[in-house]
């Protein structure tokens, strides 16, 4: 009991010290930020990796003229 009846006496002390016109995110905001930047940052390095195993070669297109090579059109 008498510990509660000291909670209740030191919160409001406690309340008198907090700034409300300052509040920063701490430790638990630095830890979040720090593991979303770490998921993004192997997210980035990941998809470089599959981008650089990807092949593409361009079809031609079917409804263009077939190009005449320039040997050819010479005679």
């Amino acid at each position: 009991m008498s510990a509660h009846l000291a909670l209740t006496q030191l919160v409001p002390f406690a309340a008198e010290e907090l700034d409300k016109n300052k509040v920063t995110p701490g430790v638990l905001g630095f830890v979040v930020f720090a593991v979303m930047a770490l998921a993004v940052w192997m997210l980035m390095k990941s998809m470089n990796r599959h981008m650089g195993r990807v092949s593409f070669e361009e079809a031609p297109d079917p409804a263009a003229p077939a190009a005449v090579p320039a040997e050819n059109s010479k005679k």
